[in-house]
């Protein structure tokens, strides 16, 4: 009996010893990440989920004490839907908000990115304090005016209560984005479909009627004309079309939305410079490896991503991802201009590039190095737009930092401050553009961003740490909108220059197989609920937990388990 036993243990053994395994894929590298530090410092990543829990609680109480609280209220102006709906402060103490200008001046920027980020922790915003924030979002979507899209405020001319500067083509399409993904969240909301739809054919035609030439400042909607105004063309709002348009696809499976999400993908990509203008590029080079993998197509994933990171854009001058150690404190990694005064990143921009940057690697692992990479230096110096997180001596007002009640960052960081008046503070400076347009008697407490905190649950959704400093855990599955049947996949960067061992948490109850997209192999059988796993030095990988002992089928160059893709880059 004991020969019987080793017997077939050894056979077991061969047989898994004897499994084919895919080719492991090489590590493309992206310059700018290259000079970011592998580990920075000072190093510290904090809990942006529990962040993202505590903005939501503490922004949206109507009841909150304090100067320039409470930073919600009810708008009753109802337009384009008869129903009142909250507005949400761009900044703190925004004299343009609130009850002033009846109450109608409010961002979708703000109140979307709140709901998207706390949905993505967790949070039911369709039913929260009896109110559904989610169904209030409809007020956005101009069809008063005939735009039939959704956009930053609730009809164009309300932009101009509060000091707007005219049409720039990123505020009119990002919105649309960020319902989209809150339309797959919430995918029985009422109302949705039909706005979705009608997004996605305004943008399927907008694209056909400018057939590949994005170099406008904004697209009419209403009149279906492409503008020029005294904003630079935008060609990389190719990317908010694409994307829309793509998901638009997976939503209903009407053939013109795809082809309209390829003709504007390859718009994008036929620019002869650098389109790169505020939030949208990185969309673009998301799709492209996306629709590559899915559909066997051959976007410049490459170069799509250059323009997202290295900051060359002829019209922004700059525009990209920062790198740097300002007097002691690794600022690389945030979002924003390279060149402004020596280098200004932002907090929105920050938290949002991570949304569609770490899917990517999904679809191509052969960017997950670089990106595990960039969000290790994102997740660690996004803490300094933070009050309670940046030293005293690199804030403009840090005498101010109680009002943010620990919720509230800075709208951005710059190495040298863009006012005079704090000129003499050594770099990074935590400050922000509101008093510029926001005024008042105290104008300065404006640099506080209640916008793009809002946007917090993007970092939260994503982020988790580990039992070794420096190496994160990254889900990327949480914002990955759209997708189709997936195993939980995570994304994991060593930044040590020797090989680290981590553990595997498993949801209970069902075993697993871990498969390594980047080594193409399994790394672990019959997982029950946790594993220790290997991470070689400054290397990364991409784990997917798929059910132990299902039935592996490659077709296509696609590595599936129980009919589900695992690896859409498998050689055997």
């Amino acid at each position: 009996m004991k020969l019987i036993g080793a017997l077939l243990f050894l056979s077991l053994l061969l047989a898994q010893c004897s499994e084919p395994a895919g080719k492991p894929v090489p590590q493309q590298r992206l310059g700018r990440v290259d000079s970011m530090p592998n580990l920075p410092q000072p190093l510290d990543i904090i809990d942006y989920q529990q962040l993202a829990l505590r903005f939501d609680s503490t922004v949206f109480d109507f009841n909150a004490k304090g100067e320039y609280w409470p930073l919600v209220w009810i708008d009753s102006s109802r337009r384009n839907y008869p129903q009142n709906v909250v507005g949400l402060y761009t900044a703190l103490g925004d004299v343009r908000q609130g009850t002033n200008n009846k109450g109608m001046f409010h961002e979708s920027l703000a109140t979307m990115g709140a709901v998207l980020g706390a949905t993505l922790v967790g949070i039911n915003k369709a039913n929260q304090q009896d109110l559904d924030y989610v169904g209030m979002l409809k007020n956005y979507f101009n069809k008063d005016v005939g735009w039939n899209i959704m956009m930053n405020n609730t009809c164009p001319e309300v932009a101009m209560l509060g000091g707007g500067y005219g049409r720039d083509w990123w505020y009119d399409v990002y919105p649309n984005l960020l319902f989209y993904a809150i339309y797959d969240l919430y995918p029985h909301a009422p109302g949705f479909d039909s706005i979705a739809r009608s997004i996605a054919d305004k943008f399927y035609l907008a694209d056909s009627i400018l057939k590949g030439d994005y170099h406008y400042s904004y697209f009419d909607y209403r009149s279906m004309k492409p503008m020029k105004n005294q904003i630079c063309a935008q060609p990389d709002a190719a990317a908010g079309h694409a994307w829309v348009l793509y998901a638009a696809w997976k939503k209903f499976g009407d053939e013109k939305y795809l082809n309209g999400a390829l003709s504007a993908l390859r718009a994008l990509q036929s620019q002869p410079e650098n389109p790169n203008y505020e939030v949208l590029m990185p969309f673009g080079a998301y799709l492209a490896a996306r629709i590559n993998a899915e559909r066997g197509e051959k976007y410049d994933v490459h170069k799509m991503l250059g323009w997202s990171f290295d900051g060359t854009p002829k019209c922004r001058e700059g525009w990209g991802v920062l790198v740097g150690r300002w007097n002691g404190i690794d600022i690389s990694g945030i979002v924003g201009s390279t060149v402004d005064h020596g280098g200004y990143g932002f907090l929105m921009n920050t938290y949002d590039a991570a949304w569609p940057l770490v899917p990517l690697v999904r679809y191509d692992q052969s960017y997950a190095t670089a990106i595990g990479k960039w969000m290790l230096n994102a997740a660690n110096a996004a803490r300094f737009f933070y009050p309670d997180h940046m030293p005293a001596d690199h804030q403009s007002i840090p005498q101010l930092a109680a009002v943010t009640k620990g919720v509230i960052g800075y709208e951005g960081i710059a190495r040298n401050s863009t006012f005079n008046q704090y000129a003499y503070l050594k770099g990074p400076v935590a400050q922000g553009d509101g008093p510029k347009w926001v005024p008042g008697k105290n104008p300065e407490v404006s640099q506080f961003s209640v916008y793009g905190s809002a946007h917090v649950g993007i970092f939260g959704s994503i982020i988790k740490t580990s039992e070794v400093p420096g190496i994160l855990q990254l889900n990327l599955l949480a914002t990955d909108f759209y997708h189709g049947p997936a195993y939980p996949s995570y994304l994991y960067y060593n930044p040590y220059p020797e090989t680290k061992e981590i553990s595997i948490e498993l949801e209970k109850g069902k075993k697993a197989d871990l498969y390594n997209t980047v080594t193409g192999r399994f790394i672990a059988r019959n997982i029950a609920t946790s594993t220790k796993i290997k991470l070689g030095p400054q290397a990364a990988a991409v784990i997917v937990c798929v059910p132990a002992g299902g039935k592996k089928t490659v077709e296509g160059g696609k590595m599936a388990v129980d009919g589900v893709v695992v690896d859409y880059n498998y050689q055997e």
